[in-house]
């Protein structure tokens, strides 16, 4: 998403976030979506009518009446388990670094545990090292899949032309880890780990030199498979100099979180 030094002077905490339930909000995310992806991605509103009848959530935050983020989330089921998928946030430019997302995040989180709901998941380019940051350090995911060319090749700019690999965040929200981090009390990281580096300048990489941009993402991807088929997960993301590293564990020893057993069967055909 992109950024602004312009910023509204509202605080974050008077933003009001709650469901959405008509046609005409759920009309406001998807100009939201246009704004913020361009038509490439978007998603029409009967995709938001869908979600709220099927079990899904469409949340959104507003100031003074007017909306300035949004999340949907479609609703699953794997091994006879409920858990939500949520496959788009989006927050107007002037309103974001301000909190907004992590509001809708932890809107989400209250609302899946209330109706009994325990994991939600959603997918991230690894190469956006902020969100991945945002995902694994601020909010608790950890990640063990990783899906090369997720959506196809496609037109937007912002994907650069490269495949739409996608790691797949697993937010489990009442875990001690999550509830530890949400409070700013971590659990620490285990004795074992493994780490994945990408330049911290990958954004400009990409923009200005496609072959480096894709030889990176290869590199990533062929050390992100290779770990998660040792059992390694991704549990946070660390920034040096010039690069910023992934840190994986191994499943077992992540400080308070007990995963269920990966079984690819229930993930593909």
């Amino acid at each position: 998403m992109n950024t602004s030094a312009n910023h509204p002077a509202t605080p974050s905490q008077d933003i009001e976030v709650r469901h959405c339930e008509t046609l005409g909000e759920y009309e406001e995310c998807v100009k939201m979506e246009l704004l913020t992806w361009g038509e490439h991605i978007t998603v029409p509103s009967a995709i938001f009518v869908v979600a709220h009848h099927t079990g899904g959530q469409i949340l959104a935050a507003f100031d003074h009446g007017k909306m300035v983020g949004f999340t949907l989330a479609l609703a699953g089921t794997r091994g006879g388990k409920p858990f939500l998928h949520s496959h788009m946030t989006a927050v107007l430019p002037v309103y974001q670094n301000r909190g907004v997302g992590r509001r809708l995040k932890l809107f989400q989180r209250v609302d899946a545990l209330k109706n009994g709901v325990p994991l939600v998941e959603w997918t991230f380019d690894p190469l956006e090292l902020k969100n991945a940051h945002f995902n694994l350090n601020r909010l608790g995911a950890v990640v063990r899949r990783y899906i090369p060319n997720c959506y196809g090749m496609t037109e937007s700019p912002l994907h650069a032309g490269l495949p739409t690999d996608r790691l797949v965040a697993e937010w489990w929200l009442d875990s001690d880890r999550v509830r530890g981090i949400l409070a700013d009390n971590p659990c620490p990281l285990g004795e074992t780990t493994e780490r994945v580096s990408i330049p911290s300048n990958i954004g400009v990489l990409k923009a200005k030199d496609h072959e480096a941009g894709a030889r990176i993402q290869r590199q990533a991807r062929e050390s992100f498979q290779k770990s998660f088929d040792q059992g390694y997960v991704a549990t946070g993301i660390e920034a040096r100099e010039d690069a910023t590293d992934y840190i994986l564990e191994p499943a077992a020893s992540i400080g308070g979180l007990r995963l269920p057993e990966y079984r690819p069967e229930e993930f593909e055909d």
